[in-house]
C-alpha cells in the first residue's frame, strides 16, 4: 500500500492489536522481504513517499504512545554515516549520531549461540525539528533501518530504480521513562530468522513470525498473546 504525496498513512492494524518487532525482525522479516519483493508476514507497514514525509504526529499510532512504522524508497547513501536530513511537512529530521550495526549471532556446531556474529543491517537515530529556518527540536524520534552486510548482498533491485534502496522507519514520541531494551536491539540469537535469511527455505512465514500481538483483557490485567490469525 502506497500513500499519495501529502497523505498520512492509515492505521493498518485492527483495534486491540499491537506491532512490536525487534530490530532483527524489522530487518529480516520485513525490510529484506520488501527489498526482494517477497510476501510480508503481515500487511502492517505502509509505504510513504520519501519526498513527502508527513509530520510525525500525523502518523497513526505515534501520537497514542505507540511506534509508527513505514517503508520508504530513497536514494542510497554514498558513504557510511548518519549526517543526512529528511524533509517533512513542517520541519525536518536530523541524524543524532552514527549508524549502529544490527548483528545476528549464528548457531555454533553444537546448536548453541556460540557462533560468529553476522551484520544484517544498520539503524540511524534522528530527531524531529519543527520549522525551517529557525527550527526547534522536539521529542519525536525516528529510527531508520537499512540492510547491510550479507543481507544487503542478497537483495535484488526489484523496483528497477537505480541508486535507490528500501528503508523502514520507526517513529515514536520519546518518553521521560526509558523503556527497557527489548531482545533483538543490537546483538541477538534469533536463530529462527536465520533459516529464512540464509535462503535455504522459501516457505511463507508462519503467523507467529508476524510480530503482531493481540491485547486481551483477562481478570484485572492485560495479557499479550501471539496473534495466530487462525481461521
Amino acid at each position: 500500500m502506497e500513500m499519495r504525496a501529502g497523505e498520512a498513512p492509515r492505521q493498518l492494524l485492527p483495534p486491540g492489536f499491537r506491532f512490536h518487532p525487534t530490530d532483527v525482525e524489522v530487518l529480516l522479516q520485513y525490510l529484506r522481504r520488501k527489498a526482494l519483493s517477497r510476501p510480508l508476514p503481515a500487511a502492517v507497514i505502509p509505504v510513504v513517499d520519501a519526498a513527502a514525509l508527513p509530520d510525525p504526529w500525523d502518523l497513526p499510532g505515534a501520537s497514542e504512545g505507540e511506534a509508527a512504522y513505514f517503508f520508504s524508497l530513497r536514494q542510497a547513501p554514498t558513504s557510511a554515516g548518519g549526517g543526512r536530513r529528511r524533509r517533512a511537512a513542517s520541519g525536518y529530521w536530523k541524524a543524532t549520531g552514527k549508524e549502529k550495526p544490527v548483528l545476528v549471532q549464528l548457531q555454533g556446531p553444537s546448536g548453541s549461540g556460540s557462533g560468529k556474529q553476522v551484520l544484517v543491517g544498520v539503524k540511524t537515530a534522528l530527531k524531529y525539528h519543527r520549522g525551517k529556518a529557525r527550527s526547534s527540536r522536539t521529542e519525536w524520534v525516528m529510527h531508520e533501518y537499512r540492510l547491510a552486510g550479507a543481507a544487503a548482498d542478497q537483495k535484488q533491485s526489484a523496483n528497477g530504480s537505480q541508486g535507490c534502496e528500501w528503508v523502514v522507519c520507526r517513529v515514536s514520541l520519546k518518553s521521560r521513562a526509558r523503556r527497557p531494551a527489548s531482545a533483538g536491539d543490537g546483538e541477538t540469537t534469533a536463530a529462527e530468522h536465520l533459516q529464512d535469511y540464509a535462503g535455504d527455505h522459501h516457505h511463507p512465514s508462519s503467523p507467529s513470525s508476524s510480530c503482531v500481538t493481540d491485547t486481551c483483557h483477562a481478570s484485572d490485567h492485560q495479557e499479550e498473546v501471539s496473534s495466530s490469525c487462525q481461521k
